[in-house]
C-alpha cells in the first residue's frame, strides 16, 4: 500500500512539473515571435538584398530586386569604384576612433575597478564616485554631441579658455581641424562608456572569492603581483565579454561623430565612419548596396570577435595537461633509470 502511494505521489509530481514546463514555454513564445518577425526575417531579407540590384529612384522609380551576384560587394570593396571607393578610408577612420578610445577606457576602468573593490584601500564615498562616473552613460549621444559642439564653437567656453591661455588664435576652429575633431569624438565616447565598463569589471572582480586574495596577501604578494597573477587571470572571461561588446560598439560608431560634425564627418572625411556610410545609402534608397555593406560589417565584426576571443580567452584542456604531465614523468623516470631499477618500480611507471 505504501509503495502504491509513493508511485501516486511521484506521478503527481511529474504531472505538476510537466505543467510548469508548459507555462515556461508559453512565457517565452512572445520573445521568439518578436525575434522572428523583427530580427530574423529582416536579417534574411538584408542578406538577400545584398546580392541584388535594388534601389528606388525619384525619376526612374523602383528598380529590382534583380539578382546580380557579388556586384554590390565588388563595388563597395573596390577603391577605384565611383561613389563607393571610400570604404577602406571609412573603415580606417572607424578603427582609429575605436582604438584611441578603447585603450584609455580599459586602462582607467581596470584601475578604478581594482581600487573600488580593494578592501585594503577603503575608499570613502565610493558609491558617490560610482554614480558620478556612470552618469554620462545615461545621456543621449545626440545631446552630448550638441553639447560638445556648442562648447568648442567660437562663442563657447572651451574656445574662450584656450584663447585666453594663448593656445589658439581667433581664426582657429576646433571642428575644422582633423586632429581635434577626432579627439573630441574619442573623448565623448570615453565619457559615455568608461563608467559602464568600470562597473562591469567591478562585478567580475567581486565574483572572485576573497579567499584567493587572502592567500595572495599571506604569501606576501604585492598589489601589482596580485593583480597580474590572480585578479586579471580570473577576470579574463568578463574582460573578454566587455572587450568584444566594446569592439562591436566601436564598429557601429555613429551618433557622436554624426552630431558633432553636423552630418559631414569632419574635415576631409577624417571622422566619417562605416555606419555613417551605411546611413547615407538608406536615404538614397539603395537597398542592395546597403545590404551588402551590412553583411560586410557583420563579417568584420564576427572575424574580429573570434580573433579577440581566441587570443585573450584562456583555453584549459585537462586531457592535454595530463598527457604533458605523463610525458614529463616518463622522461624523468628514464633519466633516473638506475635509481628506479634499484627500487623495483621503474618499469611499472614507464609502462603506464
Amino acid at each position: 500500500m505504501e509503495k502504491g502511494n509513493e508511485e501516486i505521489i511521484v506521478l503527481s509530481q511529474r504531472k505538476k512539473h510537466f505543467k510548469i514546463n508548459n507555462w515556461a514555454y508559453i512565457f517565452i513564445v512572445p520573445f521568439f515571435i518578436s525575434f522572428i518577425f523583427f530580427q530574423l526575417i529582416p536579417l534574411c531579407q538584408t542578406i538577400y538584398y545584398s546580392f541584388t540590384e535594388y534601389y528606388y529612384g525619384q525619376m526612374t522609380g523602383t528598380v529590382g530586386p534583380n539578382w546580380n551576384n557579388f556586384q554590390n560587394f565588388i563595388s563597395i570593396l573596390n577603391p577605384s569604384a565611383v561613389g563607393y571607393g571610400g570604404f577602406w578610408k571609412y573603415l580606417g577612420n572607424t578603427l582609429i576612433l575605436w582604438i584611441c578610445g578603447a585603450l584609455p577606457q580599459f586602462i582607467i576602468a581596470l584601475v578604478l575597478a581594482v581600487w573600488f573593490t580593494d578592501n585594503r584601500l577603503k575608499i570613502k564615498g565610493s558609491r558617490f564616485f560610482k554614480t558620478v562616473i556612470y552618469m554620462p552613460n545615461l545621456m543621449m549621444a545626440s545631446a552630448l554631441g550638441y553639447l560638445f559642439m556648442v562648447m568648442v564653437l567660437p562663442s563657447g567656453p572651451i574656445f574662450d579658455l584656450f584663447l585666453n591661455l594663448g593656445w589658439i588664435n581667433e581664426t582657429f576652429r576646433f571642428l575644422e581641424d582633423e586632429v581635434w575633431v577626432r579627439i573630441l569624438i574619442v573623448l565623448m565616447n570615453f565619457l559615455m562608456w568608461f563608467g559602464n565598463t568600470t562597473l562591469q569589471l567591478m562585478s567580475g572582480i567581486m565574483g572572485i572569492s576573497d579567499d584567493v586574495f587572502e592567500s595572495a596577501r599571506l604569501d606576501g604578494a604585492s598589489a601589482m603581483r596580485t593583480f597580474r597573477s590572480v585578479t586579471f587571470p580570473l577576470l579574463k572571461p568578463i574582460f573578454v565579454y566587455v572587450f568584444i561588446t566594446s569592439l562591436i560598439g566601436g564598429i557601429q560608431l555613429f551618433d557622436t561623430a554624426y552630431f558633432l560634425t553636423s552630418r559631414g564627418g569632419g574635415p576631409n572625411g577624417t571622422s566619417y565612419t562605416l555606419m555613417m556610410y551605411l546611413y547615407e545609402m538608406i536615404p538614397n534608397k539603395n537597398y542592395g548596396m546597403a545590404g551588402a555593406l551590412s553583411v560586410i560589417l557583420f563579417i568584420i565584426t564576427g572575424v574580429l570577435s573570434i580573433v579577440v576571443f581566441r587570443t585573450i580567452t584562456p583555453h584549459n584542456d585537462a586531457m592535454k595537461d595530463e598527457k604533458k604531465t605523463k610525458a614529463k614523468r616518463r622522461i624523468w623516470l628514464r633519466c633516473s633509470n638506475n635509481y628506479g631499477e634499484t627500487l623495483g618500480y621503474e618499469s611499472k611507471f614507464i609502462d603506464k
